[in-house]
């Protein structure tokens, strides 16, 4: 490059100018860089009017639900039982303590566990009760005689398996069905008048104590208990000992 010294005055000053242009021009660079960059991000942060919409669900991490994603909210839901309004009878109840029977009702209970204890099935004929509507003590094609029939219903012939299940069944609670009509009566045992899938371990127990675990998944089956049952009513007449629904 020519030293401008040695230069006329014109041409200094035409070096001057240059080296000014050439200085402008190197500041200017920094500024003008900026200026580009701001740009480019203002860009990058304007939405595309061409990008897609993002579905939420896809930008989850993945084995996390969205809020709604477990809940149906077009689904039906089912509404409130009602109570059936031709159904007046009040749900049975249970009466696990003998001490709470009406005392007409304990009488009868006590007396036929006491019959019962005594082995001897004949002690069981003063409780019964004759007539029309006389003691029920077994289904179908039954002898007349009630005691006759318990013993042709027992395991042994003098009819001490039947007095054993009596004992067994009036060792569990009651269940006051009917209460307040005419039809009123304490059944025993009190499972007879639940589900057997609703007992708890306890009264599983109990229930084992009168049948067996086969007999059990048979009355499951069958949709209730369905062995022998005791039946009193509240004035404390023996009402039946029967088997069956």
């Amino acid at each position: 490059m020519p030293d401008p010294r040695s230069a006329t005055p014109l041409r200094r000053t035409a070096f001057v100018l240059m080296g000014l242009a050439a200085v402008t021009a190197w500041t200017s660079l920094p500024a003008l860089a900026l200026t580009a960059r701001s740009d480019q991000l203002a860009l990058q942060d304007e939405p595309s009017n061409d990008a897609a919409v993002e579905d939420p669900e896809e930008t989850t991490k993945p084995g996390m639900p969205m809020p709604d994603g477990l809940i149906d909210k077009n689904a039906v839901r089912p509404q409130a039982a009602t109570d059936d309004k031709n159904d007046v009878s009040p749900p049975p109840e249970m009466i696990m303590d003998s001490k709470l029977l009406p005392e007409p009702v304990k009488r009868m209970r006590v007396a036929l566990v006491e019959a019962a204890a005594s082995g001897d099935i004949e002690r069981l004929r003063p409780l019964l009760s004759t007539g029309e509507n006389g003691t029920q003590v077994a289904v179908g094609d039954s002898p007349e005689d009630p005691i006759v029939a318990l013993k042709s219903v027992s395991g042994d012939p003098d009819g001490r398996e039947v007095l054993a299940i009596i004992l067994d069944i009036l060792s569990t609670g009651a269940a006051l069905v009917d209460k307040g009509t005419p039809e009123a009566q304490y059944v025993w045992p009190y499972f007879a008048e639940k589900s057997l899938d609703t007992l708890s371990p306890p009264e599983q127990v109990e229930l084992y104590r009168i049948v067996t675990a086969s007999d059990v998944s048979d009355m499951k089956e069958f949709g209730g208990y369905n062995f022998y049952r005791i039946g009193i009513t509240p004035d404390g007449k023996w009402k039946f000992f029967v088997a069956g629904d």
